[in-house]
């Protein structure tokens, strides 16, 4: 049996080693030029020449085409997007694009040939997959792949359809759907199941979902390997059904429970024999449908506290885990978030860190700096005790809509990193938001870095950003970004960007858990970038990323006025002012109503889109409904309606302001007036989660186009709020946070 199964293995290989070769690339190249440039595609040739040593790409003219060579179809794909920005000044972002080129292309004078000191060029963390992409379907996924290799990305995380290959091998043992039904979550909280946090949470999960999701994954990795991507799957690391026990009782199970919110998730122990077994079988079965690259993601005690401190028992624990891989791939490099390192600094001391890390030969796992732009966990750790690494940016929790950013040390650090004698075996960088679609600057300037081996200078590098995203230099609109990067972009004293007090659950008090309103800049500092962008309307108005832009400079600045807003309501509240409490009130709920108005001019802001796209992954009326369900709670409640995580995935999206944020506002003012001088607020969070919960399972459809000009109704908002903002914000207390 066993050779049988390293027969297979070897034909994969083969398999695999011919989809990759050079005319599987070039061909795979040549059809992004056609996607995203269907009208001068004829004018591009792109030649994949596979070579040993680090990727390179070169582009020149040739006659009147130009000739975009690389050792392989990502490099070849980084060239057209090297040859896109640099020379016919255009840009391709989730939100906005500029490809206007002109009819005759600008030609190369001499050939130009870049080489990348990085060998890795990692995408994706698990909670991207759920706080972004529950919903993908092909054609996203397609989209998104091209955008990976023209941005340089050659190691993208691959987790859609795992849930097929669970299914798989516990149906191997006899388990039936009585057994599963309890295990499997819902789509929207897959990264958290593949985790091991919590167990069949939006679900049970539809067989039809599982097979579906099979085949879109193998259209995922077929493209990626095309392309000369590396994809890392995840391996076994313990994560079994609460049935486990009734097949396997005298199997060694840790009960673990994620924050007391889902109830309690069984990891098998990884010193029993079955540990091995079922981490074998896991990979054999995913070899068979999925192939591999050899590169496998497993995460133990994923925001969870091992049971011991004992460096011998974390040794003997990531010992198993990789011989499990080995078992089934000889090959295997274990690839592992270094999130706990950071998340849980208080138990994972340097005894603990080496004791995990030290069983694994270093030549055979990978480190994820996972939040180096926030805290460079390689610095404290000798860069992970000679383990292979790469330097991540987190960026985005939870999908929140936030202007923020580190700015600053994205542009410089990667190199300094690099060039630092201390960093050790550093391999790459990467990407390793939670959630995409938002900031576009940051991931533009993040994977700039990859071509390059000094660091950034932030000016001129935002000259020529600007010139792309709005077609000119425009001299108002360098001076507003001259702005952001001091206010918003400044990487100073909060973790990850400010909420508005608007998606809170209605409150008194300046803040919530996860609505966290400190900012990092005075509010009022903002102000003159927004008037900027309203007066840079005439001259750019056409252009879809300026657009986006001023929709989303304007909304952080109506966002933030909400909170001086509300604490001045509750100012007239302790004052027993009901006249001024009233006006106030009323202000609010118009604030949020003027707030959705301008965010419905925007596809990249519509809760509709969210909700249509979830409902069409269903094939049934009750699917249909489950992942409606599913899409909904994430992004409010997260789980029931005394869960701890509720409003951690908030979005300022049209639809949710006006159907949801807006109506509990609604709520609580009419309480507090009910009950004027004894609101009772743990009353009042009584009845509202209630409420919310109501909402998340009803029924509704939102719209999915935008409706309205952005910059109209911008440049409205900005003549109806600069003048209250100002004298509002002045005057306002400061807010004693404690968090």
């Amino acid at each position: 049996m066993k050779n049988k199964n390293r027969s297979v293995f070897l034909i994969l290989i083969f398999l695999q080693t011919i989809l990759n070769s050079g005319v599987f690339a070039q061909n795979a190249v040549q059809d992004i030029v056609e996607r995203i440039l269907p009208g001068h595609s004829s004018q591009f040739v792109a030649k994949v020449q596979p070579s040993q040593g680090s990727d390179w790409f070169e582009i020149s003219s040739v006659g009147d085409k130009i000739l975009l060579k690389g050792n392989n179809g990502v490099s070849v794909a980084s060239a057209l997007y090297y040859y896109l920005t640099e020379y016919a000044h255009c840009q391709i972002t989730w939100n906005g694009t500029n490809l206007n080129l002109p009819a005759k292309l600008p030609a190369i004078s001499q050939p130009v040939k870049k080489t990348t000191p990085y060998e890795y060029r990692y995408y994706l963390n698990y909670c991207t997959f759920n706080y972004s992409m529950s919903w993908w379907d092909w054609n996203r996924w397609e989209k998104e792949i091209d955008w990976m290799a023209l941005h340089g990305i050659n190691m993208p995380l691959a987790i859609t359809g795992e849930e097929y290959i669970w299914d798989e091998v516990y149906r191997s043992y006899g388990f039936t759907d009585a057994d599963l039904d309890s295990f499997f979550s819902g789509p929207a909280y897959f990264s958290w199941f593949w985790m091991g946090n919590l167990d069949g949470w939006g679900g049970p999960l539809p067989k039809n979902w599982k097979e579906s999701h099979r085949d879109l994954q193998l259209k995922i990795l077929k493209r990626e390997r095309e392309l000369g991507m590396k994809p890392v799957l995840p391996a076994f690391t313990g994560h079994v059904p609460a049935s486990f026990k009734k097949f396997f009782p005298n199997a060694k199970l840790k009960q673990t429970n994620w924050g007391n919110d889902f109830g309690d998730t069984y990891i098998l122990d990884a010193n029993d024999p079955l540990f091995a077994e079922i981490g074998r079988k896991f990979l054999e079965m995913q070899l068979k449908i999925y192939g591999t690259d050899h590169l496998y993601s497993a995460d133990t005690f994923n925001e969870n506290t091992p049971p011991s401190d004992d460096p011998k028992y974390l040794s003997d624990l990531s010992r198993n885990v990789f011989e499990g891989m080995k078992a089934a791939d000889p090959e295997a490099v274990w690839v592992m978030q270094g999130w706990l390192f950071y998340s849980h600094r208080e138990f994972w001391k340097a005894p603990q860190i080496q004791g995990l890390l030290d069983a694994v030969p270093n030549d055979r796992m990978i480190i994820l700096d996972l939040a180096a732009e926030i805290e460079p966990v390689w610095k404290r750790t000798e860069a992970f005790y000679g383990k292979q690494w790469i330097w991540n940016m987190l960026h985005n929790f939870g999908g929140n809509i936030s202007l923020f950013g580190r700015i600053e040390t994205v542009a410089a650090q990667p190199a300094a990193a690099l060039n630092d004698p201390a960093s050790g075996k550093l391999k790459g960088i990467g990407l390793t938001m939670e959630a995409i679609e938002q900031n576009p600057v940051l991931y533009e300037l993040m994977t700039d870095n990859t071509w390059r081996n000094s660091p950034i200078e932030l000016n001129g590098w935002l000259k020529k950003y600007i010139r792309n995203r709005y077609g000119n230099e425009n001299e108002k609109l360098v001076k507003a970004w001259d702005i952001l990067v001091k206010t918003v972009y400044n990487g100073q004293t909060i973790r990850d960007g400010a909420e508005s007090i608007i998606v809170s659950r209605p409150t008194f008090e300046g803040f919530r858990r996860w609505a966290r309103t400190k900012l990092n800049y005075a509010p009022a500092d903002l102000l003159p970038a927004w008037k900027l962008f309203v007066n840079a309307i005439p001259e750019c108005e056409k252009s879809d990323g300026f657009q986006y832009d001023l929709v989303d400079v304007t909304r952080q600045v109506l966002a933030t006025y909400a909170l001086p807003l509300q604490q001045e309501i509750a100012k007239a509240y302790r004052e027993n002012d009901k006249t001024k409490f009233n006006k106030l009130s009323a202000e609010f709920i118009e604030l949020i109503d003027d707030m959705d108005r301008l965010l419905a001019t925007r596809q990249d802001f519509l809760l509709g889109t969210w909700v249509a796209d979830a409902r069409n992954c269903g094939t049934t009326e009750s699917e249909k409904a489950l992942y409606e369900q599913n899409a909904k709670d994430l992004i409010t409640l997260w789980g029931d309606a005394n869960n701890r995580l509720f409003e951690y995935s908030n979005r300022q999206w049209s639809g949710l302001l006006t159907d949801f944020y807006k109506p509990r506002w609604e709520q609580f003012f009419a309480d507090v007036k009910a009950n004027w001088g004894k609101f009772d607020q743990t009353a009042f969070d009584g009845k509202i989660k209630q409420w919310e919960w109501s909402w998340v399972v009803s029924r509704k459809d939102y719209p999915v186009k935008p409706v309205g000009s952005s910059a109209k109704i911008a440049a409205e908002l900005y003549q109806k709020y600069v003048t209250r903002i100002i004298p509002l914000t002045q005057i306002m207390a400061p807010i004693k946070y404690d968090y």
